[in-house]
């Protein structure tokens, strides 16, 4: 059975024409309509006038059973035609039997889909297409031949002009079009390598001719120090864009080689084997003639002057050096940009440039460090180092250079500037002074720049030896000592925001502040200066909380309060919202109890801290109840149970005291006891085990106070079997109401204030009272008496009024009432004077603390002893020091003397140099 066939498969032989098969749509085939040349038969010729542009009407037969024909034979499936009509078909030509030089020929005939016995069946369009079916075809003559030779030898011509004029930078004398067209029909002829090389040659000519680069290349070749170097740079560029624009061109018109024979025949990567692009061909050119071929170990002596040009804008960059003209005006920056994207795109950027830029860099770096090294201090230094750095870094950036150069530039830069130079960095005195000066900039520059070489924890060194040199100051200074807490709070703040603003929050810059502020502030040299011999940092912490507690944030300098990153920060954790008085409140004793996070000596904070919260309680001084307990939540939270316990029981006292007032008023009224004189009596009851001792003050109370205190006394006993009230009246508070000429007042006084002003109610108006009739009235005498009267008289709110004026109380001064009082409150306050603790209460208050801590310590020998009955005096004195390190630092020596005397009662006894247990 013979092969199948396509249906519109035409026939291979052109003595045996068939006409085409009938198309799925049905579409006659085309007949021409033109007579054959040859023939005189005018009814044909008539005819074919006629159906100008019609298609014959077959006459179409089809047979089931009838085979498909041989290619000599007539196939029924064709429609049945006249032999003069198909006379007039045009040949059809199978184009597909060897139609490319070393094509296998698959079969006697072509074919269009499908596969073919030993066809090719993967598409290559390289080697033309699968098919090509010529209509129309007629045999070429000789003239004609004649006119295909005359038209390629013309398109040659057309595309040398071309060349010359765009060379020229004139208009082609053809356009763009047919230039294309003729290099389409060149390379379609075959010419498509000589092509090449003629484009190639002339490329090359134009480049290295006088217009092109030759001129200078020559010029430069045979005196390289006669030229400016940044000149020949821009001589260079201003070629390499001409040559751009024009290659644009040359590519626009040489596309169709490019893109069907150099592409497809170009081996990428090796230079002058098989075929580059036009493109390629246009770089290599160019590189060639100024940087030498890819594989030159040295740029020829153009490339160098380039290069050095380069160098030499980059310098006068970083200098700031004032920069001559360019010839024909050429922007300096651009120039720049230019010639490295030029560097990059003929791949010789890494293998010259980069090498020699790095080594000027270096040297660059070495002669900055040194020049301001010398002439400048630490702050200068850093600053224009870090001014540089940036510079350089954007300097990358900007003109576009690899990030391996950009890596490798800033690590010599770090190297040269910073760690050479580390010495003069991290000197202490220098940084010392940024940090007085808060300068928070130039510490985060230095701490940056140091960052980068990865000497930041350097720093902390001078950063502790400041702290401590700075805290020791304060702590030992005797004349600012109601200012040392102020002094060491604005000093941490200042280092807090150095930490944050500057430091990034590094925790080694914290643990640093920590460990500096615990030395400083237990260090017995500094705090011997006081001669109190128990710590006075920690009295006064107790005496700055007592401060805040009472006055609140107004007592506060402005450099203590927190600023607006500190409320950012509060807010963002949940801790406090920006604006709330209370909750800066409770952020400043927080930071007060930092620093009694930092001292040993506890023992003497508690003291002082619990003789200033029970004047705060019993007085009514406190500016915030909320405050007081969160404090003292605050010191539980820090120390423990134990050491808050008294603190604790005397809230307890005071609510206890509110329920006693309460039933003793309920007894008073339903005994029918009316209060006399106007009196409203408050007794506070307090268990002495938990409240501070106070001294005694003898006062000789107002009769009417005096029978509501004996109302009271007999009341509480009846109640309380066996309990002992004890009247503390130095620590009792008034409030009188008094008359004056300006309207009536109500003063707020203390016990003894209020006894003396009482005392002019028994006398006629304007009777003076001596010093000594006030003295023997109230029992007053002394300084109480001299502090009661002074702020009575000699205040800022003067309700009497001495003879002689003076701001001194002396035994023969007298005293009047002081009927012009004004004031624009109508409560006013006059206790301050009174409220002053003296120096003998505060000597009273350490010595106290000092026994407390010997018997503590005896407390801790007994213990230890009790437990371990031997041990040798080193490791007794060790395990002593560390259980008591929680109330207070013991001094070695402290520890021995009580060992002595420990012995002496005996307790323990030496036996071959141990300490044993007796009791």
């Amino acid at each position: 059975m013979p092969p199948s066939y396509p249906p519109n498969f035409p026939a291979t032989s052109a003595a045996h024409q068939q006409p085409p098969q009938l198309s799925s749509s049905r579409r006659r085939p085309r007949v021409d309509s033109h007579s054959d040349p040859d023939t005189n038969d005018n009814t044909t010729r008539t005819a074919a006038s006629n159906n100008l542009g019609k298609r014959p009407r077959g006459e179409y037969t089809f047979s089931p059973s009838a085979q498909l024909p041989t290619p000599h034979q007539q196939d029924p499936f064709q429609p049945t035609m006249s032999a003069k009509a198909q006379g007039k078909r045009p040949e059809v030509i199978d184009l597909t039997q060897n139609s490319s030089p070393g094509r296998p020929s698959n079969s006697s005939y072509g074919g269009g889909g499908g596969s073919r016995p030993g066809g090719i069946t993967g598409l290559q369009p390289h080697l033309g297409p699968r098919k090509l079916v010529i209509k129309n075809l007629r045999q070429t003559t000789s003239t004609q031949r004649a006119g295909a030779d005359e038209y390629y030898t013309r398109t040659r011509a057309d595309l040398d002009n071309a060349l010359d004029a765009i060379f020229a930078g004139r208009p082609t004398g053809e356009p763009m079009e047919l230039l294309y067209r003729g290099v389409e029909d060149l390379c379609r002829k075959g010419e498509a390598e000589s092509l090449y090389n003629r484009l190639k040659d002339r490329c090359d000519r134009w480049l290295t001719s006088d217009d092109g680069i030759g001129q200078l290349r020559k010029e430069v070749t045979a005196n390289t120090t006669h030229f400016n170097v940044i000149e020949v740079t821009a001589a260079v560029m201003g070629v390499y864009r001409r040559w751009n624009a024009r290659m644009l061109i040359v590519r626009k018109v040489y596309s169709y080689l490019d893109r069907s024979y150099l592409l497809l025949q170009s081996t990428i990567g090796k230079e002058d084997k098989g075929r580059q692009g036009v493109n390629d061909m246009a770089i290599s050119l160019f590189r060639k003639a100024v940087f030498g071929p890819r594989s030159a170990t040295k740029a020829l002596p153009l490339g160098v002057m380039v290069l050095r040009g380069m160098i030499t804008l980059i310098m006068q960059e970083r200098e700031d050096q004032e920069r001559e003209q360019i010839p024909g005006g050429l922007d300096r920056v651009q120039l720049l940009k230019d010639s490295v994207t030029m560097l990059k795109v003929f791949g010789v950027y890494g293998k010259f440039f980069e090498p020699w830029f790095l080594e000027h860099s270096y040297e660059f770096y070495k002669e900055f460090a040194e020049q301001k090294s010398e002439s400048c201090g630490l702050r200068d230094y850093i600053k224009h180092i870090d001014a540089l750095l940036k510079r350089e870094e954007h300097m990358c950036d900007f003109y576009g250079f690899d990030s391996t150069t950009k890596r490798q530039l800033l690590q010599d830069a770090h190297g040269v500037l910073i760690t050479k130079y580390s010495e003069k960095l991290l000197d202490t005195g220098s940084v010392a002074k940024l940090l007085e000066a808060e300068d928070v900039p130039s510490m985060k520059a230095l701490y940056q720049l140091l960052k980068l070489s990865g000497l930041q924890n350097k720093l902390k060194e001078p950063w502790d030896s400041y702290i401590r040199k700075t805290g020791s100051a304060i702590v030992s200074d005797t004349a600012r000592g109601d200012e040392m807490v102020i002094r060491l709070l604005e000093l941490r703040r200042s280092l807090y925001v150095m930490i944050r603003d500057a430091f990034d929050q590094d925790e080694v810059y914290s643990y640093g502040l920590r460990e500096s502020f615990g030395g400083f502030m237990n260090d017995s040299k500094s705090t011997s200066a006081w001669g109190t011999g128990t710590s006075k940092v920690g009295e006064m912490i107790a005496k700055y909380i007592d401060m805040l507690l009472r006055g609140g944030l107004k007592t506060l300098p402005k450099s203590l309060l927190s600023d607006n990153k500190d409320k950012a920060i509060a807010e963002r954790s949940g801790l406090a919202a920006a604006g709330d008085e209370d909750s800066e409140l409770d952020t400043q004793l927080g930071h007060a109890l930092e620093l009694f996070k930092f001292i040993d000596g506890k023992d003497t904070f508690e003291a002082f801290y619990k003789k200033d919260l029970g004047r705060r309680l019993l007085l009514g001084r406190s500016a915030s109840q909320d405050a007081e307990r969160s404090m003292i939540t605050k010191l539980k939270g820090e120390c423990g149970a134990n050491f808050t316990h008294n603190l604790e029981q005397m809230f307890k006292d005071q609510e206890l005291s509110r329920d006693e007032m309460t039933s003793y008023k309920t007894w008073l009224a339903g005994t029918g006891k009316a209060t006399k004189g106007g009196v409203d009596l408050t007794v506070k009851v307090l268990s002495h085990s938990a409240w501070p001792t106070y001294n005694d003050v003898k006062v000789t109370l107002p009769k009417e106070v005096l029978e509501q205190t004996t109302s009271f006394e007999t009341y509480y006993q009846a109640k309380h079997t066996g309990r002992k009230l004890t009247w503390k009246h130095n620590m009792s508070h008034c409030i009188i109401k008094a008359r004056f000429d300006r309207g009536p007042k109500e003063l707020s006084l203390s016990a003894q204030q209020g006894s003396v002003l009482m005392l002019f109610n028994d006398v006629p108006d304007d009777t003076p009272l001596s010093y000594s009739q006030i003295s023997q009235s109230t029992s007053l005498t002394g300084a109480e008496l001299d502090r009661t009267l002074q702020s009575l008289a000699c205040g800022k709110s003067r309700v009497l009024s001495k003879a002689p004026k003076g701001r001194d109380v002396s035994p023969t001064d007298t005293f009047t009432v002081n009927r012009a009082f004004a004031d624009p409150k109508f409560r006013v306050k006059i206790n301050q004077i009174q409220l002053k603790e003296t120096r003998e209460e505060n000597k009273e208050t350490h010595e106290k603390v000092a026994r407390d801590r010997q018997l503590e310590t005896q407390a801790a020998i007994v213990r230890i002893m009790k437990s371990r009955k031997t041990m040798g005096h080193a490791q007794l004195v060790a395990e002593v020091i560390n259980q008591t390190k929680a109330r207070g630092a013991v001094d070695p020596g402290e520890i021995k003397a009580n060992i002595e005397k420990l012995i002496d009662k005996d307790y323990i006894e030496r036996e071959e140099g141990n300490y044993v247990y007796l009791a």
